[in-house]
């Protein structure tokens, strides 16, 4: 009996090793536990893209059988086309500037006296940061936006979780592009004169967070091509 008993234990023993050897601090039960939710979220972001691929190129193909007989006047005509570039729907070609944010290098250190060494929170790029720079890109009279590779309108809001933009359903991480078409003079003087972007400087200067303006020439921005439709809010009717 004792050597029966000796036995068992000696198997389940080797069983209880071959499972944390296979395993490796997994849960081994499934494989839904290994997925993670930045993969999840990537996903989610990849696909809401090829979705705004495909309004647009339906977009197109709507207003192409519009054109061919839409009974409206040369002056309805012209009132459309210049509602549809305020609200960004279409393409927009002019001069413009690209404002590039990035975080700073992880080993940075305080590169001027007085000021203490930097919290993780100091390396990075907050929303506020890119929400700076958007305002005050159209404060110094910006015709049109675009963050990343996306066209911003009326409804866009820019926001940030964690480390990572989400921008109309798709997530970006740094280094942030911002593209602005107008006046590069105004644009320049308006970024220069933005009291929080003034802030923002202190950080670029002290803890090496990245900033770069460059003027681009001409330029043509893309039409915003995702939905349209209100989903927390409807106009005042």
């Amino acid at each position: 009996m004792r050597v029966l008993t000796v036995a068992v234990f000696a198997l389940a023993g080797l069983l209880f090793f071959t499972s944390f050897n296979t395993a490796k601090g997994t849960n081994i039960r499934t494989d839904t536990s290994l997925l993670k939710l930045s993969d999840l979220i990537q996903e989610r972001s990849r696909k809401n893209g090829e979705l705004d691929e495909s309004n647009a190129a339906l977009r197109d193909e709507v207003e192409s059988l519009a054109e061919r007989d839409d009974g409206r006047s040369q002056a309805e005509d012209d009132k459309l086309t210049a509602l549809e570039h305020t609200a960004g729907t279409q393409k927009l070609k002019g001069r413009a500037i690209t404002v590039t944010l990035n975080d700073a290098p992880p080993d940075a250190t305080a590169k001027l006296p007085g000021y203490p060494e930097p919290q993780p929170d100091y390396l990075v790029i907050h929303q506020q940061d890119l929400q700076a720079v958007v305002n005050a890109l159209w404060q110094g009279g910006a015709q049109g936006i675009k963050v990343m590779d996306q066209r911003l309108i009326s409804t866009s809001a820019v926001r940030c979780v964690g480390n990572t933009l989400i921008l109309q359903g798709r997530v970006y991480s740094p280094p942030y592009r911002i593209q602005a078409v107008g006046d590069p003079a105004k644009l320049q003087k308006a970024l220069a004169d933005s009291p929080a972007i003034q802030n923002y400087m202190v950080y670029v200067n002290v803890y090496g967070l990245g900033w770069k303006v460059t003027e681009d020439g001409t330029v043509t921005l893309p039409g915003y091509s995702g939905t349209v439709d209100l989903h927390y809010a409807r106009p005042v009717e």
